[in-house]
């Protein structure tokens, strides 16, 4: 099996890349470089997705019969990479985001309307209003994902991507996923606090009991690359979620457990938190998605244990602190006052 893979060279690619050389497939990296040094076993287009339509004739000279994009920010792009697929790969995955359904917008306020049903299966509701992200944090965010643009939706990308009867697609709807190179650093927030001897960490009372969709990275890389072997998934979406949904309490936790802290986590009022932990948002709304269709019709499981890699994340996050830290939101003064 040829695949294509649009990216793939940052946090997510090289988990699936090292899934779908289990499988013996045929790869191909289409991204900007200079990342070849990744896997210089592998066939390398160097190029700009922004200029995909400029490298057709290597596309169609490869014939993929799968073509993975793991950097599609808007509809625009989507549809531009379906045109220019179109009658020259088999298949088109893209990877979505579970912040396309309803609850999500209910979460951050951005959404009308009451507390979504849980769990969200691929049938939920999704959002009725676009572009939910203010543009202060949609910039934050394009620092952070070079692929980013002023248009980042995955609604019109899901859209585009199931529309073209010529050339199915697949769509999976990916958690907040954590691991080695999380450009987010996910777990940062706590194991900075750990490392810098705090004997209590404190969360406000709703943040802490909000669940929402968890992913390690190499588990999220192998439902990809499941998706992308697997003539069933064709004209599929798919949620992709650890089972269970753990409580920000319960994950703070065993985040503290991987650390070898044994500290306490104390839950406080809405009323005496620190203005820093009070995060906005509608924490009644939680985020749990159903991954049952993904495990039913593709036969997939999490091949690593949360217990086997929390803690490599863990010591990622030590040896690769983020280059920048908002001193605000590690008040340790405005904390201890509020242990008083």
């Amino acid at each position: 099996m040829r695949i294509l893979l649009i990216g793939g060279t940052g946090f997510i690619g090289p988990a699936v890349v090292r899934r779908l050389q289990a499988t013996g497939a045929e790869i191909t990296l289409f991204h900007r470089g200079p990342r070849e040094r990744l896997f210089p076993e592998l066939n390398h287009i160097p190029g700009d997705r922004r200029e995909l339509k400029s490298h057709a004739a290597a596309f169609r000279r490869l014939a993929p019969d799968v073509v993975i994009d793991f950097i599609l920010s808007s509809g625009r792009q989507a549809r531009e990479l379906m045109e220019t697929f179109k009658g020259v790969a088999g298949r088109v995955v893209a990877l979505s985001s579970i912040d396309v359904y309803r609850a999500a917008g209910v979460a951050t306020g951005t959404e009308p309307g009451p507390l979504q049903p849980l769990p969200l299966t691929e049938d939920s509701p999704l959002r009725t209003t676009l572009q939910t992200y203010p543009p202060a944090v949609l910039e934050k965010l394009k620092g952070v994902f070079g692929w980013l643009d002023s248009e980042y939706d995955k609604i019109p990308v899901e859209q585009a991507i199931l529309s073209e009867p010529e050339l199915p697609g697949t769509v999976l709807r990916l958690p907040f996923v954590y691991g080695p190179g999380d450009p987010l650093h996910r777990l940062f927030p706590v194991v900075k606090r750990i490392d810098d001897g705090r004997k209590v960490i404190l969360l406000e009372e709703q943040f802490a009991q909000w669940r929402g969709p968890r992913g390690f990275v190499e588990n999220v890389g192998a439902a990809i690359a499941a998706a992308a072997t697997s003539g069933r998934a064709a004209g599929r979406i798919f949620n992709v979620a650890e089972q269970p949904a753990f409580t920000e309490l319960q994950w703070t936790r065993k985040v503290a457990e991987a650390a070898g802290w044994t500290g306490e986590i104390r839950v406080v009022q809405a009323e005496i938190a620190p203005a820093h932990l009070k995060r906005p948002g509608n924490w009644q709304q939680h985020w749990v998605a159903d991954s049952t269709r993904l495990r039913q019709e593709l036969g997939f499981h999490e091949p690593v244990a949360l217990e086997d890699w929390l803690k490599v994340a863990v010591e990622w996050e030590r040896k690769n602190p983020p280059a920048e830290v908002d001193a605000a939101q590690f008040n340790y003064a405005a904390e201890d006052d509020c242990l008083d």
